[in-house]
């Protein structure tokens, strides 16, 4: 179906093949792997990153309607085919590819109207390939259909959907980066709106006392503004941030969305992140001359970062 999808370099084919090829040798499926058959999966740094919060919503209420389909599939996909409705290729806000598919999901018109049925809600009516929610259903159905139900068999669902081992072996290693299964409680709506903020901001430059998207941010202005997004005020320095609490227990786990202090001591707290990865990577505004980025930190309390140490981390609340 797809004219869109963009082959891996062949060392990256390789790991993902051999990722998908493991997990189906260790458990005879692969929604242990991309978090189906009933899997707690939350969007890991990569989703947040390349999906946008919408769509990421999306895949998630699409992929509900089929038991044991992991949202990561359909998110992959989108991404393969139209980087979620971002590219300006031919055929995926309007007319057709030189394959005939057309929409984010870049579906051929007779398949699409095989699965765009009941009308998904928020959907258009008629449906359309191009309305982003109908495209998202009828490819999960589609997916259902031919095999992504309770993971019966996933790998011949994706390979449906483009005849293509290749393609096969991009999605699926994409939805393996994706997810990552939650050994916990997943992030607060609030947590993962602030994180996927400012991610959003990626690249901005560095600004002392900086509170404008897209213009400036300093490392307090920019959590300050990432939880706003949420809902939630907090004060506008690292040192009031880090007072304000709540705080993570010390060796208690960090999820996505906590935010990571630093400094020479929790009275003279001087830099602040959110975090991506809870094994040691944060977002934030570094310092004059750089541009908001996902940097390392180390997990550990009173461990070196800089010449500062980390302190700890809150997880802030409404």
């Amino acid at each position: 179906m797809s004219g869109l999808g963009r082959p891996l370099a062949a060392g990256a084919a390789g790991l993902a093949l051999l990722v998908v090829l493991a997990a189906a040798a260790a458990g005879g499926a692969l929604g242990g792997l991309l978090g189906g058959t009933g899997a707690a999966t939350a969007p890991s740094a990569d989703a947040l990153s390349n999906v946008p919060a919408a769509y990421l919503a999306l895949y998630q209420r699409a992929a509900a309607t089929c038991p044991g389909l992991s949202w990561t599939v359909l998110a992959a996909i989108g991404t393969v085919e139209s980087d979620n409705g971002q590219s300006t290729l031919p055929g995926v806000s309007a007319g057709q590819n030189a394959s005939g598919a057309m929409g984010p999901l870049q579906m051929l018109g007779a398949t699409f109207a095989a699965y765009d049925t009941p009308v998904p809600p928020g959907g258009a009516n008629p449906p359309s390939p191009y309305d982003p929610t109908d495209a998202a259903y009828a490819a999960a159905r589609m997916l259902c259909a031919d095999g992504g139900r309770n993971d019966a068999n996933l790998t011949q669902a994706v390979w449906d959907y483009n005849h293509s081992q290749s393609y096969v072996t991009e999605v699926l290693g994409l939805a393996a980066r994706y997810g990552q299964t939650a050994t916990t409680a997943p992030p607060s709506a609030a947590a993962t709106t602030a994180l996927a903020y400012a991610l959003s901001q990626r690249g901005t430059p560095y600004r002392w006392g900086g509170e404008s998207p897209g213009v400036g941010f300093d490392c307090s202005g920019l959590t300050q503004a990432a939880y706003a997004a949420a809902g939630i005020t907090l004060p506008r320095v690292a040192q009031a941030q880090y007072d304000a609490g709540p705080h993570v227990p010390p060796g208690q786990v960090l999820e996505p969305g906590d935010l990571v202090f630093f400094g020479s001591s929790t009275s003279d707290v001087t830099h602040v992140g959110i975090v991506v990865n809870p094994a040691g990577e944060m977002i934030d505004a570094p310092h004059t001359g750089a541009q908001v980025r996902i940097e390392a930190f180390p997990t550990t309390i009173d461990a070196p970062w800089g010449t500062d140490l980390y302190l700890g981390a809150t997880r802030p609340v409404a």
